[in-house]
């Protein structure tokens, strides 16, 4: 019994490799490994090894560059397409298929800040729009008998994965920034949920292993905040003392808009421990 993961050396595969990995076989692919946007190549590499659950960690997530047309045309490849393809194989093999989306399929107001898992996507950018379509093509697979977990996630966090592409997260970069500046400018906006790695990929195999319901969930970590509140805490957590200047979304010139609300509410299974926690532990490891 055999579990492949698609991604497996970026930030959150790297964490579903080890988890996994302690208990299962695992069969963990990159890019170095296999061109996952060679459909062809993909579906016979798939057929051979005939694997019990796929997991996606596969996406385009460059939220910018996401609104120039031909990186648009990628994402659309990457974060749509290619979770069609991987619906359909886990229909054939009879195989579980786990699928990551984000918050920025949603865009709340300051009277709808939160959103419940059967809620309407309604993105705002190119970004979750990809992400969105990606969330159809996989529901459009439920008459053919698909059994899928679609995980909405959001603002991850956590140890580096093992690829050289692997980015930094926020509190990475803001750790860097401080010791270099004065003073950070920190954006007092985006309200939503931060999501520590490891325990995203704990909550990822309860779901597979408990056999709920198959459907969308929302795995974040509690407490939601905006960039400049986890600022905030970061520094205090480190004991850094440095000047942070709260401005808003406007302020910086970026090619796409970003949901000012779009909280992931869990309303289905166990919810993950807030935040803090998780940061505190980060920092400690």
């Amino acid at each position: 019994m055999s579990i492949l993961i698609l991604g497996g050396q970026g930030n959150l595969g790297t964490q579903l490799t080890k988890i996994l990995g302690s208990d299962y076989e695992v069969i963990s692919w990159d890019r170095s490994d296999l061109d996952v946007l060679d459909f062809a190549l993909l579906s016979e590499k798939l057929r051979e090894l005939r694997p019990v659950l796929i997991i996606n960690a596969v996406a385009y997530n460059a939220v910018d560059k996401c609104e120039e047309a031909s990186e648009y045309a990628l994402a659309l490849k990457m974060n749509s397409e290619l979770p069609g393809v991987l619906a359909d194989l886990a229909v054939e093999l009879d195989a579980v298929l786990i699928h990551y989306s984000s918050d920025y399929v949603f865009s709340g107001t300051e009277l709808k800040q939160s959103f419940k898992e059967e809620e309407t996507p309604n993105p705002i950018n190119k970004y979750g729009d990809s992400k969105a379509s990606g969330e159809r093509e996989i529901q459009r697979r439920l008459e053919s008998g698909l059994k899928y977990y679609l995980i909405r996630t959001s603002k991850l966090f956590g140890p580096r994965g093992t690829s050289a592409q692997a980015k930094p997260s926020f509190f990475d970069i803001m750790l860097n920034l401080a010791q270099d500046k004065k003073e950070l400018t920190v954006v007092n906006e985006e309200l939503s949920c931060f999501t520590y790695t490891p325990d995203l990929a704990a909550a990822t195999r309860r779901l597979w292993e408990l056999e709920v319901p198959y459907g969308i969930y929302h795995l974040v970590n509690e407490e939601p905040c905006t960039w400049y509140e986890a600022a905030l805490e970061l520094l205090h957590l480190c004991k850094i003392k440095i000047p942070v200047r709260a401005i808003r979304s406007e302020d910086i010139a970026r090619a796409a808009r970003r949901p000012k609300f779009s909280v992931l509410a869990n309303t289905k299974i166990k919810k993950m421990r807030p935040f803090r926690a998780a940061l505190k532990e980060y920092l400690s490891d």
